[in-house]
């Protein structure tokens, strides 16, 4: 039994396989992934469908999940003028603001699926995680996708709000915890300063911070076993 952590996959689901392959996940582990499965990449809702089917993988939200969500449930209402009265400006800059992140390879693949399979999607992306705290090995871990925006360490976690743990990106030069280890996706590793070795996971003050940028020319798709600390890649994208 083992416990591993993926975070922003992003479609890549080739990448995904690859990876499952290189931990040689049985179904006796555990498999975290901290959010991000959906858009950018060429088959979202391919790995998202996958993770679905997968009893040993739990998810967590990311910020692509919470703009998908809202979009894709005004997008399967059928057209009627009390629809179009919902197409307010709030909803139609959340539709251009998904768009601008990426939502077309996501809502072509969510597209062709049949009305039950989205209904599926929906209520799957309704009962994600925001955060898990959990022990392995005897040490703590709190996993989250974004971090913990306005940190203040007289919070406890249940007073961080929604875009503070998913749309707020990590202070990884502040150590949140002395005996917590927080793992993060959200903040590609490549843009983390200091970090000597950009595109692999970085572990600073405390942090442990997984997205490696698959989707990008060069990137990878990491994982890391919180058992060992053992870390696992990819193939770099083309």
């Amino acid at each position: 039994m083992a416990t591993y952590a993926i975070s922003d996959i992003h479609g890549e689901y080739d990448m995904f396989l690859e990876l499952l392959e290189r931990i040689k996940l049985k179904d006796t582990d555990t498999l975290y992934i901290l959010g991000d499965i959906l858009d950018r990449g060429p088959h979202p809702v391919k790995v998202l469908q996958k993770l679905m089917e997968m009893p040993n993988a739990i998810c967590l939200v990311g910020n692509h999940e919470l703009m998908a969500l809202e979009c894709l449930e005004f997008l399967c209402k059928e057209i009627t003028e009390e629809s179009i009265d919902e197409m307010d400006p709030r909803m139609i800059g959340n539709l251009l603001s998904w768009q601008g992140n990426g939502s077309v390879t996501t809502t072509d693949e969510f597209h062709k699926l049949d009305r039950e399979a989205r209904e599926d999607v929906i209520e799957f992306l309704r009962e994600l995680l925001i955060y898990e705290e959990l022990t392995v090995n005897g040490k703590d871990y709190l996993l989250v996708h974004g971090g913990l925006g306005n940190y203040s360490p007289e919070k406890q976690i249940e007073d961080y709000s929604l875009e503070e743990l998913v749309w707020d990106r990590a202070d990884y030069e502040t150590q949140y915890f002395d005996d917590i280890y927080v793992v993060t996706g959200h903040t590609p590793t490549q843009y983390i300063e200091g970090n000597p070795k950009p595109g692999y996971i970085c572990r600073k003050n405390n942090h442990i911070a997984i997205d490696c940028q698959c989707y990008v020319p060069g990137g990878r798709l990491a994982a890391i076993c919180l058992d060992t600390g053992e870390e696992f890649y990819s193939s770099a994208k083309n």
